[in-house]
């Protein structure tokens, strides 16, 4: 009998930890690039991209800050490039959404559902900044909600529904699992649906087992077979949900959006590091890692073929 093969997406560099955080976070086009090759080569079959400024490593949503690396991504590997739709909290959704409607990727995330964001905490752990904008960044948290309306849900929706551009829809709490099955009984997503379910994040669902055991029972009531199940686990949870969700036939999620560290107190020196520690969990409970092909085959997507970069 052929083993179940589980699906790793591996997020690039995201919008949540700044520059002084790691040394090892993606900054440049350059850096993503090389990262995200590296995590493809290493066993992701499905690379999450963010955009920063070169600069200064702030969180940029414009196209044009795609454009520098998509195509590089694109002509070297095989893996499913998923263009985000969330970027920044502090962005309009209008500014979100434009790397997706212009490039038409095969996927591209979708949050289904406004949620408190709070980074603050991390102004306990970190006190020296190379950039400003950093302290300012997380500090504004403690007055922020992540807008994602049921109208701007539409508006996202509404806005990819020529490009053939399939969804990772990231659920951070349990409600966010009944406003995705609204938008199926409405007929505005269709399954296969690809379910991340978000553990860890200061606003949104814990990361006790019990947590996933709640997310995973919830969606398999409202969703039945339609659905692919995938966690990511913030910050030292990573693996663990990772580790549970293997074992409750899902998927995972790991990269240094997610995660700066590959260890207790050590800094994981790239998103690859991760992948591999991905890979070799996976290989531990007896299961296969999919390839981009295989995991292209269970989310229904449209192929490298139809992206537009």
């Amino acid at each position: 009998m052929s083993r179940r093969k589980v699906i790793i997406t591996c997020a690039v560099t995201g919008a949540i930890h700044t520059p002084s955080m790691s040394p090892h976070l993606p900054i440049t086009p350059e850096e993503i690039t090389r990262e995200a090759l590296a995590a493809a080569r290493a066993g992701a079959a499905i690379l999450h991209l963010h955009a920063r400024n070169p600069e200064t490593g702030k969180p940029d949503q414009t196209p044009e800050a795609f454009e520098r690396f998509l195509s590089a991504i694109n002509r070297q590997t095989d893996a499913v490039i998923n263009i985000t739709s969330g970027g920044s909290p502090y962005m309009l959704v209008e500014e979100r959404v434009k790397p997706a409607l212009t490039f038409k990727p095969e996927l591209a995330s979708l949050n289904m559902g406004s949620t408190n964001f709070g980074l603050f905490h991390l102004l306990d752990r970190y006190t020296k900044f190379r950039f400003d904008w950093e302290p300012v960044h997380l500090e504004a948290t403690r007055d922020l909600v992540f807008r994602n309306t049921f109208k701007d849900i539409e508006y996202i929706l509404q806005t990819c529904a020529n490009n053939g551009t399939r969804f990772e829809f990231e659920c951070y709490d349990i409600s966010h699992l009944y406003n995705l099955k609204h938008f199926l009984d409405r007929g505005l997503v269709k399954p296969p649906l690809m379910i991340q379910s978000v553990f860890g994040i200061l606003g949104g669902i814990g990361s006790h087992p019990e947590d996933v055991v709640h997310m995973r029972r919830t969606a398999d009531r409202l969703f039945g077979d339609q659905y692919q199940w995938s966690v990511l686990g913030a910050g030292a949870a990573q693996m663990r949900i990772a580790a549970m969700s293997v074992a409750m036939g899902g998927h995972i999620r790991v990269g240094l959006e997610d995660s700066l560290w590959a260890g207790p107190g050590r800094l994981a020196t790239s998103n690859a590091e991760q992948v591999r520690l991905a890979c070799e969990l996976v290989q531990g409970l007896g299961l296969e890692v999919a390839t981009p092909d295989e995991a292209r085959e269970m989310l229904a997507l449209k192929g490298r073929q139809s992206v537009s970069f």
